[in-house]
This record gives structure tokens, sequence and C-alpha cells, in this order.
């Protein structure tokens, strides 16, 4: 399973296998059964996770008790809540198994050295870090000036295999809809 991780990084840096090797011996392996949490709201946040199988979602519960989904995370993804891993605060965002889960663990600490140790490291995270904000501002930019059809079309054609695996109610939250305006936009199709 880590080859998954060997690739995402061959597609932006050069890592020898002795190196990789090297790296991975940083990161936890874990594996989390559906509806575990790898974060909670107001826990600590000691890791970013790196998913090799199966998918989460980060979300929050409003003081009206509505839940929002910021983003998933399937295979090949990173996810934590970014504010508490990297400044060391309570987390604001739960992120909770949709099923059972398997991710590779890099503790703020362990990336911090890797990207000293490694150039090539850090030039890793920037730019997996330049990608997270490019999609999060589209992701703001969608939901702020797209209709709801326009954002279930535009979540279809991004991620056509979440579409299946998540349930409907799940998807309405991420898309800021009702769950009867999906499923309008289901029977219209």
């Amino acid at each position: 399973m880590s080859e998954i991780l060997k690739n995402q990084f061959k597609e932006i840096i050069e890592v020898s296998d002795d190196e990789f090797d090297y790296i991975l011996s940083h990161f936890i392996s874990k594996k989390f059964k559906k509806h575990q949490f790898l974060v909670q709201e107001e826990q600590e946040v000691i890791f970013d996770y790196f998913v090799l199988s199966g998918c989460v979602k980060s979300y929050y519960d409003d003081e009206n008790g509505k839940t929002h989904i910021l983003l998933f995370g399937t295979q090949d993804w990173w996810i934590t809540d970014y504010e508490a891993y990297y400044y060391q605060k309570k987390a604001t965002v739960n992120i909770d198994c949709l099923e059972d889960t398997e991710v590779l663990c890099l503790s703020n600490e362990n990336r911090e050295k890797l990207c000293k140790e490694f150039h090539q490291i850090e030039h890793f995270f920037r730019k997996k870090t330049n990608r997270r904000n490019v999609a999060l501002q589209n992701r703001i930019l969608t939901l702020l000036s797209s209709s709801a059809k326009e954002r279930y079309e535009k979540f279809v054609q991004e991620y056509p295999s979440l579409v299946q695996k998540l349930p409907k109610h799940i998807l309405a939250s991420y898309l800021g809809i009702t769950r009867e305006t999906l499923s309008r936009l289901y029977s219209n199709k």
C-alpha cells in the first residue's frame, strides 16, 4: 500500500528507494473502522493523514446543529484539520470514516524533520499545499457563485466514483443543498 504514497511523491519529486524507505519510517500506519474519527472537534491534532484506502469526510456542525461538509478524502488524498495541525490548536472540524479506511499518519514534527533533511520533500509539500489552496478556492467560488445544478454537475464530473459511494444526505450537505433538491437533480438526469 505504501506504493500509493511513493507514486505520489514521484509525480512531483525524484526519490530513491532508500530515501523513500527512510521517509516512510517517519509515518505510522493505522486502520480505522467505518464511523471512527481521525480527528474530533476540540481535540488535539497530531497527524496529517494520507489515505491509502477508504473514504473520510471533513465536516463541522454549526451552532444550529447543521452539518457542513468541507471535503472528502479518498485514496491518494491528504487530510487533517490544518489549522490545528500546524498551529497546535484544538480541532474545529471532525474527520469521520465513511467506510473502513487505512491511512499513513505524519506528525508535524516528523514533517518538519523530513523537510529539513530533504529539500525535495519540502518542495513536495509546498506543491501539495499550493494544489490544496487552489482546490479550496475553487470550492468556495463554486459554493458562492454556482447554482445547485451546476455544483452537482461539477461534482459528478470531478468525482464520479464518489457519487455512487456517498449516501445522498452526505452529498447534499457537501453541495450545500437539501436532500430534496438533490433528489430532483437525480431525477432530472
